[in-house]
């Protein structure tokens, strides 16, 4: 009896010791798994916010939804990681106020990778899109180039590429500048003659021109070097939401979406 209770003792033993190296592997391994797919399971909704108009990036088509290449690349790469998130439709200037208020995790508004930026405490994703900047006159104008503008007023929107390029050139070409918060009243400014040109980036100002039948045309030769475009953080907690659209944006190129979200929008 004594030796068929030690017998029973010792078997119920090892599978203790067992079941707790099984479980040990199982939690590293669950753990890894887990790591992976957290932000899919976490409940945690990404705020994510953008301009209002920056077509063909983000605008409001006929029919009221909030549409673009910015916003179909997002929710793409969404679909590929498997986030939650939630994009929100601010303006340049109030998106990236969001972002450094806490109140957003990360935009996306064709802000182009620049040092500048990065050193005032953007925190860029690889680069999706690549942009020039160029000079835009109304059609009828006689204005056909920058020794043109001497003496003249041209519009900008405040912050972007397209200023800083018309901010390198003012002294040299003797022209003033004044600022817009969005780019659609920048164009109206040029229309209604109250500005001579506007600096703005190639595929918005095609787009707005062709979309909009706007009687505007861009000066060929005027255009800089470019820069790619970017998603951006302002808040190293979270650079997870970087990697992941880093990812996402490598798995799209490789699939084919980017270039279809592309085609539709820019042909």
């Amino acid at each position: 009896m004594k030796k068929a209770l030690s017998m029973l003792m010792a078997t119920a033993l090892t599978l203790s010791l067992a079941a707790c190296g099984n479980s040990s592997g199982g939690g590293t391994d669950a753990k890894s798994d887990a790591a992976q797919n957290d932000t899919a399971q976490d409940g945690k909704t990404w705020v994510i916010a953008s301009d209002t108009v920056f077509k063909p990036f983000e605008f409001t088509d006929a029919s009221g939804n909030f549409v673009g290449i910015d916003v179909d690349i997002v929710a793409a790469i969404a679909a590929d990681q498997g986030f939650d998130y939630e994009m929100k439709s601010l303006g340049w200037d109030a998106a990236i106020a969001a972002c450094q208020a806490g109140q957003a995790d990360g935009m996306i508004a064709g802000a182009s990778i620049t040092d500048e930026r990065k050193a005032s405490g953007w925190i860029f994703s690889d680069g999706y899109y690549q942009a020039t900047q160029t000079l835009t006159v109304s059609a009828d104008s006689d204005i056909t180039g920058f020794a043109d503008l001497a003496g003249k007023m041209v519009a900008v929107k405040t912050g972007t590429q397209g200023a800083a390029y018309a901010e390198s050139l003012k002294d040299e070409y003797g022209f003033s500048i004044t600022y817009f918060e969005d780019s659609p009243t920048m164009y109206q400014a040029v229309l209604g003659g109250q500005t001579v040109a506007c600096f703005e980036d190639t595929p918005i100002m095609a787009s707005s021109i062709k979309e909009g039948d706007l009687p505007l045309k861009i000066l060929e030769d005027t255009a800089n070097d470019g820069a790619p475009y970017g998603f951006a953080i302002f808040n190293e907690d979270n650079q997870e939401l970087i990697d992941m659209f880093n990812a996402g944006l490598a798995n799209i190129k490789e699939n084919g979406q980017y270039d279809e979200i592309i085609a539709k929008y820019l042909g």
